[in-house]
This record gives C-alpha cells, structure tokens and sequence, in this order.
C-alpha cells in the first residue's frame, strides 16, 4: 500500500501537481490545504495579515480530476473570503482531503479539530485558524491486514513552531483520533503538515504513544520557501518493520512542501 502525504499549497503549482498526483500511483493521498468554493472553479486570489497569494478556487475538484476513481473526501477547517480574476469576492471552504483508492475498503472513518473550532473569516487571519484530522479504517486485502492512516495540518501561530500549550493540546487531541480508529494489530500511519520542529513536544507525544518518525531532520520544503526553517511535513508509523520504501520526494517541486511517499 502506497500513502502520500502533502500540503499543496492551495494548487498555486497547479499543472506539475496534478501531473505528480495522477501518476504516483498512490493507494491513499492525504493533501493539507486544499480548497473549495461552491459554484467556482479556475484561479483565484488568497490574501491574509501578511501575504497574497494566487490559489485554486476548488483544488479539491482538480485533485478528484486527476484521481476520478479514488473514494473522496474533504474536511473543512475554516472558510473566508476569495477574489475570482472579475474581482468578484467568494466564501472559499479550506480544509483537508482524503483519497482512497477504489479497491480499498473503507471500514471506519473520523474527523475532528484538533485546535479551534469551524469559523467564517470577514478577513483571513494570518495565525491561529481552526485545523482539522482525518483519519480513515482500511483493509489492505493484500496483506491480509487492516491500516488506519491519520492525517492532519497543524496550527501556525505567531510562536512560529515552538513548542506551547496551544500545539500541546493539539498533539493530545490528534492522539485520541488516532487511539479511537486504531485496534491492536493494525499497521498505523501518522502524518501531515505538522507545523513544528524535529525536537518537537507534538513529535516526543507522538513517539511515546508507540509511534516511530521516518522524516528526523530531512527537509520537507521546496524551493518556493525562501524562510530558512525547513522542517513541516512529518510521517509517522506504528510498525517500522513493515516499511517498504520511504521517500521525501525533492523533485519534481508541486507545491511548497515536498511530498511524503510511503509504502508498507
């Protein structure tokens, strides 16, 4: 089974993106950021405290273009406004997305926020939004086995990723998602764009619940992050025996985070 992890960055590297994403052949993808505006598709523009940026109005539609077989879903964190190219401003859903390929069984399911709660923005804030996790049951008829992965985009605030008890509370909450679809014997699959550093109190959590980190120090960003800290993206898993390959994907670049790629 083949799981990918990545933060695509609201599809602003869209056409090398979905080329990646329709041909890494994975079993389960896992995306942070991902947006969703009813009615609305092509490009639009995102801006915050801080920064503008160019963004897909529905990334979540152009990502189940490029896998139109996959079991489907997204999970929305917060939502605020977007401009289209007219000018005209949109409520934009963002959240996380799920895909599963078809031949998996999907035999449990839960999401839940693990800091905040859902909230519509007058004005995007720059810190502190709402993050969600997902996290999904699956039969690996292969193996003969069930796997349960987890993912989930972790908070930004204006600590940048030190330690708090903001991120504490959250790491606890992500773990009893975890703790609630995984029984004894499954192979678990912790993973996302965490937002801390490799010393993290959220990765010593994580690694005292029976969870082994396969990503340490490497970086996780791309090129299109000019900020010197390059440590986001984590993955996790119950059982390091039944990895099979792990790769941090340098090339091709389709987003600012690099992509996560395991196979048990």
């Amino acid at each position: 089974m083949k799981i990918v992890s990545l933060n695509a960055w609201g599809g602003a590297l869209l056409d090398p993106l979905v080329e990646w994403v329709g041909g890494c052949g994975a079993d389960v993808a896992c995306f942070q950021e991902v947006t969703r505006t009813p009615g609305l598709n092509g490009w639009t523009t995102f801006a915050d405290d801080v920064r503008t940026l160019p963004q897909r109005a529905s990334l979540f539609e152009d990502l189940r273009a490029a896998l139109p077989d996959h079991q489907a879903s997204f999970v929305v964190s917060d939502a605020g406004p977007i401009d289209d190219q007219s000018g005209r401003t949109h409520c934009q859903d963002f959240g996380i997305a799920t895909f599963v390929h078809p031949d998996i069984p999907i035999v449990g399911t839960e999401a839940r926020f693990v800091h905040g709660a859902f909230t519509e923005h007058d004005r995007w804030p720059s810190v502190d939004r709402p993050r969600v996790a997902n996290g999904v049951r699956l039969v690996d008829r292969e193996a003969d086995r069930i796997v349960v992965v987890v993912h989930a985009h972790g908070l930004r605030d204006a600590t940048a990723k030190a330690d708090n008890p903001r991120r504490r509370a959250q790491a606890g909450r992500l773990l009893d998602l975890v703790a609630r679809l995984k029984e004894p014997g499954d192979v678990t699959v912790v993973c996302g764009d965490f937002n801390v550093l490799p010393d993290s109190e959220t990765l010593a959590m994580l690694k005292a619940f029976g969870l082994t980190d396969l990503v340490g120090s490497a970086d996780t960003r791309t090129s299109h992050y000019p900020k010197p800290g390059r440590h986001a993206g984590y993955l996790l898993v119950s059982d390091p025996d039944q990895v099979r390959r792990f790769e941090v994907v340098a090339e091709p670049e389709v987003s600012d985070h690099r992509p996560l790629v395991l196979e048990v």
